[in-house]
């Protein structure tokens, strides 16, 4: 009823302000994927919680677009809403646009809210719409009517040195400039907040899970401006910024300063990520000429350099003891006969990374789910409304933390009891993508596309699939999920010696199961031959893999050497800290898989 309320409320303000339509996507005005409750619009009038979605409403209808990974979560959360599903990806479900091309008419008017829209997205309505005389207009209709809204965040920043970053934010400019340079740019406006806290060594904790502090950063030939809330820099972050040639203005004087921009300037800016409002304050100052690319600091920070590898592969090991130490936990409660719910295990997950040095806060809402539960890729567990964990079949953990070194993120499934036949076969197809992935040579220069495809060949051999890409990119002290790097059959970018990548196919069955496996893997040189360069992977993730569920039969030699290779690793890297304990639980957790 909740939902339904909200959004009578958003069509009075539809007619108040004359649109017969009004689109709500997954943003704010950085483009971010995961956001300040102040901007979660979409999730407040449709009450579904995943990460990604467009929500669309007319006087008559509302519908709500989503990819393979929400399609059961959606289905649930929207039951008795009055919002239709649109499982994006299958045959015969329409395109936002195509759904707004059948619900509006000639002379309508679908509002958007042009300082949380990418340029790109409205551009999209616009080619669409504009043919059948339906105008766009730039109307926040959501502010209007959500009167409990969120305030908008502000923490208190940090600076992470060269030590930690291994470039200041100096020579990080300097890479920029050089960047744009090549492209004939003058100058742009960084407005991605993972651009601006990696060029700028800022962080802050303005986004749940993910340390980013909300500015805007102006660099062109001789200027550095960050654009942020100036009580929030202390004298450690203001002296920083100083040494490093940056002027700090507040967060909102970024408008008037796009508005006043005089000297004549090419300016990079990118549509995907640019907000609407602001491309069209640009294109309105004659001293400017935009020109349209990407941002070069979302492929200058995929490629860590030396300190951040070093940084990465400690966070990692301890990660991976706050693993061990939670695998334990769970087992000594259930040993017990406690009585633990899906929530429960979020709870202890944190409890034992807040003893590794450094730890800052998780790196996402940890994914709990056993069972059918497991089947919903981005289910999250909530007090009093989830499952028991029961005596027999999976448990899918997928969690990660935020340290001072670095960014994890790390998927087990876990035997709770007894499993059938049929779950240890799934399970171990899912394990031997992972490794033919984790394994694999490829010559210089191949995409993610090229690469997803490894992870997905047991299963497609069985006739399965996963409705996800197989991996993301990671961020230094950053985001969880980062591009580029992507592994997913449709990316065409390369990936290359330093990009960290996520290896984590699954297998999912609605209303009965889900699995998977993740580890994080960094790309390395391999070898150079007449043919050229040629790569690989190193894991970094340092975790057992759960052996209970494995049919070593279904393995080959290769593949089992892999395994066994990877847990003596884990064994010795982990071993050191440990007490005498856990360096036993461990090392049975390790011993060798015969074939």
């Amino acid at each position: 009823m909740e939902t339904k309320e909200r959004l009578a409320r958003l069509r009075a303000e539809m007619e108040a302000a004359g649109a017969a339509g009004c689109l709500i996507p997954s943003s704010d005005p950085h483009a971010s994927e995961y956001l300040p409750d102040h901007w979660a619009a979409r999730r407040y009038f449709s009450g579904f919680t995943g990460s990604v979605g467009t929500l669309a409403v007319t006087m008559n209808g509302a519908a709500l677009w989503v990819d393979g990974r929400y399609f059961v979560q959606a289905e649930h959360q929207l039951e008795g809403s009055g919002i239709e599903l649109q499982r994006m990806g299958l045959p015969s479900v329409p395109t936002v646009e195509e759904y707004l091309c059948r619900a509006l008419c000639k002379g309508d008017v679908l509002a958007v809210d042009g300082a949380v829209t990418p340029t790109a997205q409205v551009r999209r309505l616009q080619k669409a719409l504009e043919k059948q005389g339906v105008q766009v207009q730039d109307i926040d209709l959501p502010g209007r009517c959500w009167p409990d809204r969120p305030p908008m965040p502000a923490t208190p920043c940090f600076v992470l040195g060269r030590e930690l970053a291994g470039l200041t934010a100096s020579e990080k400019l300097a890479k920029l400039r050089e960047a744009l340079d090549k492209e004939k740019a003058d100058g742009m406006l960084l407005g991605r907040l993972d651009s601006v806290s990696w060029l700028l060594n800022l962080r802050a904790y303005d986004l749940d899970c993910t340390p980013f502090a909300l500015a805007w950063c102006w660099v062109d030939r001789g200027r550095a401006v960050v654009f942020l809330d100036s009580s929030r820099a202390d004298e450690t972050v203001r002296g920083y910024l100083a040494e490093n040639g940056v002027e700090l203005q507040e967060y909102d004087q970024v408008e008037e300063f796009l508005a006043h921009v005089q000297a004549p300037l090419v300016l990079r800016a990118e549509p995907e990520s640019l907000n609407w409002r602001f491309w069209r304050l640009l294109e309105a100052n004659s001293a400017v000429t935009v020109q349209e690319g990407a941002d070069p600091v979302q492929e200058l920070k995929a490629v860590k350099n030396e300190t951040e590898i070093a940084c990465i592969r400690a966070s990692h090991k301890k990660d991976g003891a706050a693993m061990v130490r939670f695998e334990r936990e769970l087992e000594r409660r259930r040993a017990a006969g406690e009585t633990l719910y899906e929530s429960d295990v979020e709870s202890i997950l944190i409890e034992c990374r807040r003893k590794g040095e450094g730890y800052l806060e998780e790196s996402f809402s940890a994914i709990a789910a056993c069972g059918a539960n497991a089947a919903m890729m981005h289910y999250h567990a909530e007090p009093g409304a989830c499952s028991p964990l029961a005596d027999h079949g999976f448990l899918l953990v997928d969690c990660g933390g935020q340290y001072m070194d670095g960014t994890t993120d790390i998927t087990r499934t876990y035997a709770l009891g007894e499993l059938t036949d049929a779950e240890k076969r799934m399970y171990t197809l899912v394990l031997k993508g992972h490794i033919d992935l984790a394994m694999l040579v490829f010559p210089m220069g191949s995409t993610g596309g090229n690469l997803d495809l490894a992870a997905r060949r047991p299963l497609w051999a069985e006739g399965l699939d996963y409705r996800c890409g197989t991996g993301h990119g990671v961020g230094f002290v950053g985001g969880v999920h980062e591009t580029p790097p992507r592994l997913n059959q449709a990316d065409r970018k390369a990936i290359t010696p330093g990009m960290v990548v996520t290896d984590e196919p699954g297998y999912y069955e609605t209303d009965v199961m889900g699995i998977r496996i993740e580890n994080e893997l960094i790309c390395v040189s391999r070898m150079r031959t007449e043919y050229g360069e040629f790569c690989g992977f190193e894991p970094l993730t340092r975790c057992p893999i759960g052996r209970e569920a494995i049919l070593p039969d279904m393995l080959t030699r290769e593949e089992l050497a892999w395994l066994n290779a990877y847990h003596q690793t884990v064994l010795e890297d982990l071993s050191p800290l440990l007490d005498e304990e856990e360096r036993a639980w461990l090392a049975d957790r390790c011993r060798p898989i015969e074939g």
